[in-house]
Formats: C-alpha cells, structure tokens, sequence
C-alpha cells in the first residue's frame, strides 16, 4: 500500500466553494424492508477490484480524488428522525436486534446526509448471547451483565459462538449492501477482545476498570482463557459480517486506552493480531480499522497488529500522526466532534487542516470520536458538504514543498 509520505503530510487541494448545497434533512419511514432485496450472497474476496467503493479505495492507499467521508455514531440520538423512531421502539436491544429497524436507522443517515460509509446500526455488544453471556441494558446504568466472568467456574458459560443467533445482523448487511449499491461502502465493526473482556469482568460499564486491571495479576489465566475465547468468536463473528455484505470491518478497542502501553502489549494487541491474521487468511481484501479512544500513547503499537487503518481520535494531531506511523498504512479522523458545535466557518477550516496534514493517499475522513448528542444536524450537512467538496489537486504521491489549498 502507499499512503503518504510523512514528507508530504500537508498536500495540495484545492475545494469546490460552489458545490456546497443544501441537503434535504429526513428519512422516509414508509420503506419496509421486509420485502426486501433478494437474498445476497456474498462470499469474501480473494482480489481486489476497480468497482470498490471510495471509502475502500482509501483504505487500502490507492488513489481517490478526495477523501471519503463518514462518521462514528453516524446513526443515533442527534437525528430527530431516530429520536422519533426510538420513542416507538423504546427498547435499544429491539433497536438493534430488528432487521427492520436496524436497516432504517443504519439508512436515516444515508438518506440526509449521502456519507461515502453506511454503517450498520448495532453495538459491540450484540454478539455476547450468541457465546454465552446475556446481558441488560438499563436506562441509567447502560449494559449490565447479571453474571460476570471472573473465575474458572464462570468461564464454564462460554461456548463456540452461534452465528444463527445473528442472522438479523447478515440479513441488515446484506440489504444495507443491496440499498447502497456501491454508491458508499458497508460498513461492520466489532469490539476488541479487552474491550468486550471489561464488559464480562466489571459487569457493565466502569469508571476504574479495577476487576479486571487487578485479574491481569490475580487470576491471569481465567483472563487470557476469556481473551482467546472472545477472540475466536470475534473472528468468526467479523468473517460473518464479511460475507453478508460489509465492505469493510472497525475494530474498536474503546477501552484499550484505559491500559498503561506496556499492559496494552501483553493483554489486548496480541489478540487484535490474532484476528486481524485469521480474517485476513480469509477475506484477504477487505480492510480493518483499529480505533482506540485515548490511542496518543498507542499509534506505533496499533500499527503492529497488521491492520489496515488507524483511526485517531481527536487529541492526536494528524500530521504528528502521520509522521509517526509513517508510510505503508492508512489514517482515519480526526476532526474534534465538538467542532460540529462551533460556527461552520471553523468547522470547514478544520475539516481542510485535517485533510491537508492527512495528504492525498490512505485518509478516510472522520470524527476523531462519535457524534455528540445534541449535535446539529445542519452542522453534519455541512461536514459532508465540504468532505464533498474538496479535490486534491496534485498528482498521487506528490511532494509539495509548501502546502496549499486553493479556496
């Protein structure tokens, strides 16, 4: 893969002032996809093709006339649309768990704003029952785990996962894929081991993390017995998703920032790679993403893991990041998701400085988190618009010696 030169961080674009229209806000709540699309089958990709998408042609460092553009938490509670669908539908788990639902809230997004990524609306804990740990979510408390995992005997739940319990999530990929048509890539995403692993030992969310920080020590083995275990059933998990229609897999290791580096060498990258090989055994073409919340300390060793991009979030500087991951791999980000609350003048100047230290090759263009609740929905018209609007100007690879966007 050739991404950009550390050297040519900061490259010439130039931006199509006049392109930037307004975007009908909306979704179209008489779709039923019941009926829907025939059945895809899709099988993993052993070549690479001309007809991928924008956003996995980035992905894989080949040349693109501008960076595609998509956002974490895409879908959710900033879009009227989703407040109003989830006041009829109160339950997230039935939110997440119908294909019906899923589908129309993965495409809500789609519909208003046209980004060049469509990602399926679920949550990295969907696939926990299918190996044998059910859990709640609770209004205040979040997810809750009535049984966590912190002993041999507890590891006795835990079994191959069951993908025919997540058929509602092939079967939303595989329409999610037919919708869009190649217009935009479909996107999956799976938690990391660790980050699933937190989940299972804390019982739920935590502010500490000192259960399963202090199992690192205590009890080792109960530990790396979980990880190797979650980390098969994510594997096939992601394989799963792979071939009923995503493009392209996020890994996210949301809490592997909560680790000293040290400790993110011994207990979370060495299961990452593990997946990150076994996918790539069998679906050698379709691209990961390594996000980490917090990842300033991490870049250099999430490199290591083999995949194919790394997202950063937003207290990275992207030319810092570029530089220090150097050549050879992709970077998504990393726009402040609180830019989305500034006036959109400064978030256009954002947007252009990210891109530009970004450079011409391997940037998918992003928040460097999710969507804040709250977040106007104009301001997410206006990302895309600009995302859209921006042309490199300068061949592929291309050294310039001063940096220049042309407004």
């Amino acid at each position: 893969m050739n991404s950009a030169s550390p050297s040519s961080a900061c490259s010439c674009l130039t931006w199509r002032a006049s392109s930037i229209v307004p975007v009908q806000l909306g979704f179209n709540h008489s779709t039923n996809y019941k009926s829907s699309p025939r059945r895809l089958q899709i099988a993993c990709s052993s070549s690479t093709s001309s007809s991928d998408p924008l956003l996995v042609k980035a992905a894989k460092g080949e040349p693109v006339s501008r960076p595609p553009a998509w956002m974490m938490r895409q879908a959710g509670r900033y879009m009227a649309v989703y407040r109003k669908l989830a006041e009829k539908y109160p339950s997230f788990r039935e939110r997440s768990e119908t294909t019906d639902l899923i589908v129309e809230i993965s495409l809500q997004p789609w519909e208003a704003f046209h980004p060049d990524g469509v990602i399926i609306f679920s949550d990295i804990l969907t696939p926990l029952p299918a190996f044998g740990v059910p859990f709640d979510i609770e209004e205040v408390r979040g997810p809750v785990i009535q049984s966590p995992i912190r002993s041999e005997e507890g590891l006795k739940a835990l079994h191959p996962i069951e993908l025919e319990k997540l058929k509602f999530v092939g079967d939303s990929l595989r329409i999610l894929h037919h919708e869009v048509e190649g217009r935009a890539a479909v996107l999956g995403f799976v938690g990391a081991p660790w980050t699933i692993a937190t989940y299972i030992v804390e019982g739920g969310t935590t502010r500490t993390y000192t259960n399963i920080k202090s199992m690192c020590h205590k009890a080792p083995q109960v530990l790396r017995a979980l990880l190797s275990h979650l980390t098969k059933a994510i594997s096939d998990y992601i394989v799963f998703q792979v071939e009923s229609g995503a493009h392209c897999i996020q890994i996210f290791d949301s809490w592997g920032g909560q680790l000293p580096p040290d400790m993110w060498d011994r207990w979370s990258k060495p299961y990452i790679e593990e997946i990150v090989n076994t996918v790539k055994n069998k679906c050698p073409e379709t691209p990961l993403v390594l996000y980490i919340n917090g990842n300033g300390g991490l870049l250099e060793r999430m490199k290591g893991t083999g995949v194919d991009v790394i997202g950063l979030d937003w207290t990275v500087d992207m030319e810092d990041g570029r530089k220090r991951l150097g050549s050879g791999i992709s970077v998504q980000g990393n726009v402040d998701p609180a830019y989305l609350f500034s006036p959109l003048p400064a978030l256009t100047d954002e947007i252009q400085r990210v891109v530009r230290c970004a450079g011409p090759r391997g940037h998918i263009l992003n928040l460097g988190h999710g969507v804040l609740v709250g977040t106007p929905e104009e301001a997410v018209a206006h990302f895309f618009e600009v995302a859209r609007s921006l042309e490199f100007s300068t061949p592929q690879g291309h050294v310039v010696e001063e940096p220049k966007l042309v407004v």
